[in-house]
């Protein structure tokens, strides 16, 4: 169970972050945008969690993932409490506070929810709540990533994750959240996509969007995994960049999105794709849309998605990870289709044709070592070849492989003890015929020398660097000229 946020902790900052923070209000000042002028307002700490409901309380869903400016958001509770409140938070940097309230609403009546069966085939556990909290996103929100934080009358909280989407305009960089990721490793109703957290200890085929994350809402946003999401989204917004975000499933479903951007990056754990969202971003990257993945582990697992009970798209995410097993691989004309990953022959189109490395290795909690620190992305950072950004490789890890570009430049290039020999782990860029420059971190915890934030209490030391910081500005700095 993750531990309660220490409120201290959440305010330590490093030395290299300070001069960060200062550097961001610079550039804010320089490049005013909605982000930047969002930011400038006053936050609050009060979206962190302080009295968990660990045994659901009170738990919920959205009914979408995402939700355009001007659309309703239907939240789907379930309670024994005989009311609740709604408090709607904007998460970024705020001055360190990490957040900011929009809109709160009391009083609200509870209603105890049937909890689903598993299927028996599938395994899908999937709700059919009803009387949902309605209320419609003013136009005025900024594009980010809200948290709805739900609050019993006895002061049980848990939270509900959705992005809010700016599809009209046109900003320098378009920040996904890895939400089918989040859902993959979701066990609420006995079943995620993983036989550690599933009854029997057998996973489940299909996984529904239709239910509230396991126990803590939204740990993936600012727990285990999430905590790279959240401190990559902070580093944006405290540096002051013009972003706007989505999530996978409207890469999946709304492709226009990548023609109101000059760079796509891809945040947190991002390991379950589509073959819209893979053809998506690589029809973006071939029309010279920037790329930059900070993570591992990317586009591991393909997916497919179906309708939820009630024919809303996209609410049912499949993935049997064998291909015996998924009926579609029997059909010939679909059988690219087949979810297993996309490295298979089946569907051979492994990761590293896209991102230039793909993933080789976990666990690992490693330096990065840093070479060919003569290229444009060093420029101001102060290392040269050898040096080390100490934890910054992890948790998992990719690498390059013969497929890799032949253009791509090793930027790290970094030992991981296998258990049975040393591998090597790599950070890559290359350039595109198209243009596009394709940047790789190949780990996920690159996040964490972006910014201090730590509430996943992994044991880590602090590794915010400003050199991993300095680094990354140069990235985001050339994506957006």
């Amino acid at each position: 169970m993750p531990q309660k946020i220490d409120r201290k902790r959440f305010l330590q900052v490093s030395a290299g972050t300070i001069a960060a923070i200062a550097a961001g209000k610079v550039r804010a000042a320089q490049q005013a945008n909605p982000v930047s002028i969002e930011n400038a307002i006053q936050g609050t700490q009060d979206w962190i969690p302080n009295n968990q409901a660990w045994n659901g309380e009170i738990e919920g869903y959205a009914h979408k993932t995402s939700y355009a400016r001007g659309e309703t958001v239907s939240l789907f509770v379930n309670t024994a409490s005989a009311s609740y409140s709604v408090r709607v938070y904007r998460l970024g940097w705020y001055d360190g506070n990490g957040g900011r309230l929009h809109r709160s609403a009391n009083n609200i009546a509870g209603v105890r929810q049937v909890i689903p069966a598993l299927n028996s085939t599938t395994g899908l556990a999937e709700c059919r709540w009803t009387k949902p909290h309605r209320f419609t996103i003013p136009t005025t929100w900024v594009s980010g990533v809200y948290l709805a934080k739900l609050i019993t009358k006895e002061g049980k909280e848990s939270h509900i994750p959705f992005i809010v989407r700016d599809d009209a305009r046109y900003a320098d960089h378009l920040v996904q959240a890895s939400e089918n990721t989040w859902q993959a490793y979701n066990g609420w109703g006995g079943k995620s996509l993983y036989d550690y957290n599933s009854t029997n200890g057998k996973h489940a085929f299909k996984v529904s969007f239709n239910r509230p994350y396991h126990n803590y809402g939204s740990a993936d946003l600012y727990s285990d995994q999430a905590g790279w999401e959240l401190n990559t989204v902070r580093f944006l917004e405290r540096e002051g960049y013009d972003v706007k975000y989505c999530s996978n499933i409207d890469i999946h479903a709304i492709p226009t999105l990548l023609n109101t951007c000059k760079s796509f990056i891809s945040m947190g754990h991002d390991e379950y794709w589509s073959v819209n969202q893979r053809n998506n971003v690589q029809n973006a990257r071939n029309r010279g849309v920037h790329m930059a993945f900070l993570s591992a582990n990317t586009a591991y697992w393909q997916v497919r998605f179906e309708p939820g009970f009630n024919g809303a798209a996209n609410r049912t995410m499949v993935c049997y990870k064998s291909a015996a097993a998924d009926p579609i691989y029997q059909d010939p004309k679909n059988r690219h289709l087949t979810t297993v990953q996309w490295r298979d022959p089946i569907v051979n189109r492994p990761e590293v044709d896209l991102l230039g490395v793909q993933y080789f290795y976990y666990p690992v909690n490693a330096d990065m070592v840093v070479k060919n620190t003569n290229h444009w992305v060093f420029a101001g950072t102060g290392l040269t070849d050898g040096m080390t950004l100490p934890g910054l490789v992890g948790y998992e890890a990719d690498s390059v492989t013969s497929r890799t570009p032949a253009n791509a430049v090793i930027l790290a290039e970094s030992p991981v003890d296998t258990g049975s020999e040393v591998g090597l782990s790599h950070m890559t860029i290359y350039e595109h015929t198209s243009g596009a420059l394709v940047f790789a971190t190949g780990s996920q915890q690159w996040a964490w020398g972006l910014d201090d934030y730590f509430t996943n209490e992994w044991g880590h030391a602090y590794v915010s660097n400003w050199r991993a910081q300095q680094l990354m500005r140069n990235v985001l700095d050339r994506f957006a000229q």
